[in-house]
């Protein structure tokens, strides 16, 4: 079972993201390395969003938490959504 976290990102948000995409990507690596971040990635058109894949749904919940595109305000509040039939 994986765990999808659905962003949706505010207007402006190439430049808003500016200032803090050093430490989003920092705690994406981080995550990514303990083993409970799969795969993330920004939609490309329209790049309103990104998905996010996490083996666990209080993995998503901790990155959500801590990311501070989430924090600041640069997306909107994440939605989840729990899938399976994906390999482990």
């Amino acid at each position: 079972m994986h765990y999808l976290l659905f962003y949706d990102y505010v207007e402006d948000f190439v430049a808003k993201r500016a200032p803090l995409r050093a430490a989003h990507f920092e705690l994406a690596r981080k995550s990514f390395d303990r083993g409970e971040m799969v795969l993330a990635g920004a939609y490309v058109e329209p790049d309103h969003g990104a998905i996010l894949v996490f083996r666990s749904e209080a993995g998503a919940e901790d990155f959500a938490k801590s990311d501070p595109y989430v924090k600041n305000g640069v997306v909107t509040s994440p939605d989840g959504k729990s899938r399976s039939g994906s390999p482990s």
